[in-house]
């Protein structure tokens, strides 16, 4: 049903570009991690969710076939603004949707806005969408990483537990969650004992968390 009525939005957003250029379909595109290590939770399933959306919303507006279009952005953010660029100037993209990573999203965002085309970015949580990066053109279909700082880091400090460690992911979604973390934290009278950074595909923890020991924090985040 979210799906369904996410794609009946998109058709009302749709109907001003419809009217200025009524022939062929209305493109509507996904770029999202296809193959990486958030492909399991939105991917090529992601995709094809987009698609049976439509189909349940009849494949048309204003009499015109809807269009889904997919690409991998290999949670890169030259690749998916690359992309984006490729299908609004050469495809007539009407319309982008963005999965799973921060980066990819916000790259996605300034392009949808320099091109002004409407933008939702699912699955990305930093709050620089709705903070800083925020755009007329974007909407920040997710939680956000001031949001996960608060509800958890007050829950434990309160309980308890004030000394914490980051083990961040190196990225634009862990750069954003270590910083509103740390501040809530802070604000409610923790202390931050230290970060390091991980490489986002990273299997080999054992370096980072010898280091989050030798800091005697009680949280490792």
């Amino acid at each position: 049903m979210k799906l369904k009525a996410l794609v009946a939005a998109l058709a009302v957003g749709l109907t001003g570009a419809a009217y200025a250029q009524n022939t062929g379909p209305i493109k509507i595109g996904i770029i999202t991690d296809m193959s990486s290590l958030y492909a399991d939770i939105d991917g090529p399933a992601g995709a094809e969710m987009l698609k049976w959306a439509v189909q349940d919303f009849g494949g048309k507006v204003l009499n015109r076939p809807i269009e889904v279009l997919s690409a991998d952005h290999q949670n890169k953010a030259d690749v998916a603004s690359s992309k984006a660029r490729e299908w609004i100037d050469k495809d007539g993209l009407q319309m982008l949707i963005g999965g799973t990573n921060s980066g990819t999203a916000l790259a996605m965002s300034k392009v949808t806005t320099e091109k002004k085309k409407p933008f939702i970015a699912i699955g990305a949580g930093s709050a620089r969408l709705t903070n800083e990066d925020c755009s007329p053109y974007t909407v920040h279909y997710a939680y956000d990483t001031v949001s996960l700082a608060k509800v958890a880091g007050s829950a434990l400090v309160k309980a308890g537990n004030k000394s914490w460690y980051f083990l961040t992911a190196d990225y634009a979604f862990g750069y954003s969650l270590e910083g509103d973390a740390s501040k809530v934290v802070k604000d409610i009278g923790g202390t931050v004992a230290g970060a390091v950074r991980h490489p986002l595909n990273a299997s080999d923890f054992s370096s980072f968390l010898l280091q989050a020991q030798s800091s005697k924090a009680q949280i490792l985040a």
